[in-house]
């Protein structure tokens, strides 16, 4: 029996944010899809080649004789995959509270807003889950437990640290990093550490306050800091509330990130976004209506798979506070 049309859901991109995805984001304290980020593919899952790193550093004898051919290249492909996962939230939206409340607030608007911080909250808990990985980076090559917490300010030295992870990632891949992740707790814990005051006093930026991202990409030598500030409730539902950052406190990755679509661009790893049946990055917006609940219930979704491509593109620093 064919179904009722008031159960088809129908699109309402007027329920998105008017705003970039990367504002929502940044709005939300999220860096996800900046660590890793987003490629568009065109089927849900698939194999892909990676270039080894062995292989773009390889040696080749570049010298041609009278007569003879020139070197060619003879990369072989390291095979990999990806399979995209669709996640998705909804909430209901009762008819009775959407009048009751409607001189105050727009309810399907809220309910779009929850279902699509849901999703998005979710994609960056893996992500971080991802990155933030003692099992993934582990070895004195990829992995180094700092001597001193950053949270001791006189004696804490993060930009020996950060140099030193630096070296350690050209010395696996032949790539200077040009991102270091943080959370917002450390970030705040930098400004007062001795060994960045004395770099910085000269400059005009001795007031904590001044001691900005930019500032502080420009100490550690790179082209950004990203720092997360989103929280996650980490108790059962029901429970009383735990709130605990989604990027650890503890940890602090250095890493060379991917800039284009060019999939064999080295980077740390990517997002897979397949966007074929009707999927948006930031989340698309759908309602459907539920007479049982006498009510339209919003539906926010994304079809992603995050994934880790490059390890020797990090290098992940432990035991930071």
């Amino acid at each position: 029996m064919p179904s009722p049309s008031s159960s088809l859901a129908t699109l309402r991109p007027e329920l998105g944010s008017v705003e970039e995805f990367n504002l929502q984001a940044d709005r939300m304290g999220f860096i996800g899809t900046d660590v890793l980020p987003v490629l568009e593919v065109g089927v849900q899952a698939g194999a892909f080649g990676r270039i080894p790193i062995e292989q773009l550093l390889q040696n080749r004898d570049t010298v041609r004789a009278p007569g003879s051919g020139y070197s060619r290249g003879k990369f072989t492909f390291a095979p990999d995959s990806y399979a995209c996962v669709e996640n998705g939230a909804e909430e209901v939206v009762d008819d009775r509270q959407a009048k009751m409340y409607r001189n105050y607030f727009d309810a399907e608007q809220v309910a779009a807003d929850r279902a699509r911080d849901v999703v998005l909250r979710e994609m960056e808990k893996r992500i971080a889950a991802l990155v933030f990985n003692t099992t993934t980076w582990t070895g004195a090559s990829l992995t180094t437990a700092v001597a001193v917490k950053w949270d001791v300010p006189a004696t804490a030295v993060p930009i020996t640290n950060v140099k030193a992870a630096a070296a350690k990632i050209y010395a696996n891949s032949g790539m200077w990093p040009d991102t270091l992740i943080i959370n917002r707790v450390v970030a705040n814990l930098l400004p007062e550490v001795t060994q960045i005051i004395d770099r910085v006093k000269y400059s005009g930026h001795t007031d904590p306050k001044n001691i900005t991202a930019a500032a502080l990409a420009q100490l550690f030598d790179v082209e950004r800091v990203l720092i997360a500030g989103s929280p996650k409730n980490t108790a059962n539902e029901g429970a009383a509330m735990s709130l605990a950052p989604i990027w650890a406190s503890t940890m602090a990755m250095l890493c060379k990130t991917a800039r284009t679509n060019d999939m064999q661009e080295p980077g740390i790893g990517r997002v897979f976004h397949w966007g074929e049946d009707g999927s948006d990055i930031g989340a698309t917006i759908e309602t459907y209506r539920e007479e049982g609940v006498r009510g339209e219930v919003v539906r926010a979704r994304n079809d992603v798979d995050e994934k880790i491509i490059y390890v020797e593109a990090g290098h992940l620093m432990t035991g930071i506070t």
